[in-house]
């Protein structure tokens, strides 16, 4: 049996994600440091874990639309990069390297790089309108759109999640919500939709899960890694007061915690073959480093 992430889904993104980009940067009308810059946001990336998570549900719920699953799993990861230009910029985390390179306010300037996370948001969602085609794929696209938004906004969204970091005091579960959950979470709920399925509250649940054991794992290495093996500074969350599950839980209690959003996460699948090939994704896609963070 076919996993439900392999090569060919990687180059489906790789593809989709270059497509995605051309339309804002090939233009003549684009100004050529910006278009530079939104090149370099994106490319090459990180893992890619958002838009293979999408892609991994859509397929195992029959992935009857590709095209809207594609232009999902792309809109997911161009919030997500716009949120790390916007993460990285000094009047937040002021982070000098993402992804083992000058970050783009380093590269381009705190200017270029603010119209870059914009205009990566305002892409996601222009990408996700133009993969409308005919009378079903539009209302899919209508539902994804108000997945996306939500997962972006102001209330439970990446934007909250940045928002919370600048509170005084701020839940650790609400904060993980926002700041990684979310965009988990619209990556599962996403790849159903687009494939047909529907809003399953089980593949919801499962990405919200997941997404959250990824933040905690996130904290426990901010707090125990190296910069040359993230790809970006670390220690930020203690030099900057921010909320972590490692200051509030301790290094043990993180690792727990870790594990039990894992464990939960996976109860959150049917048990047929295909909640079995989303688990073996899972094991798969994420990094086996970050996984031995959180061993006992």
């Amino acid at each position: 049996m076919q996993e439900p992430f392999s090569e060919r889904h990687g180059a489906r993104i790789h593809a989709a994600l270059h497509a995605a980009v051309a339309v804002a940067t090939s233009s003549a009308r684009c100004p050529p440091r910006l278009a530079r810059a939104l090149q370099y946001a994106v490319f090459p990336g990180g893992g890619r874990l958002r838009p293979q998570l999408c892609l991994a549900v859509a397929d195992v719920c029959g992935d009857s639309d590709p095209v809207l699953a594609d232009a999902m799993g792309v809109a997911i990861e161009l919030v997500h990069c716009a949120s790390l230009v916007h993460d990285d910029m000094p009047c937040f985390d002021d982070a000098a390297t993402r992804r083992g390179r000058p970050s783009v306010h380093r590269a381009f300037g705190e200017p270029t790089a603010l119209l870059v996370g914009d205009a990566l948001i305002v892409l996601a969602f222009e990408t996700l309108a133009r993969a409308a085609d005919g009378e079903s794929s539009a209302m899919r696209a209508l539902r994804l759109t108000r997945v996306l938004a939500a997962a972006t906004g102001a209330e439970r969204g990446i934007v909250a999640g940045q928002a919370w970091e600048l509170e005084p005091k701020a839940s650790l579960a609400v904060y993980h919500q926002a700041k990684t959950a979310s965009l988990f979470e619209a990556a599962t709920r996403g790849g159903a939709i687009a494939a047909g399925a529907g809003d399953d509250a089980a593949w919801a649940s499962f990405g919200h899960a997941l997404g959250a054991a990824y933040q905690v794992i996130d904290d426990i290495v901010d707090a125990t890694g190296d910069e040359g093996a993230a790809g970006k500074p670390v220690g930020r969350d203690a030099a900057l007061d921010r909320p972590s599950a490692v200051r509030e839980l301790g290094l043990d209690g993180a690792r727990l915690r870790a594990r039990e959003q894992l464990e939960q996460a996976m109860e959150c699948l049917p048990a047929t073959a295909s909640g079995d090939r989303v688990r073996a994704w899972v094991r798969g896609a994420v990094d086996p480093s970050l996984l031995r963070s959180v061993a006992a």
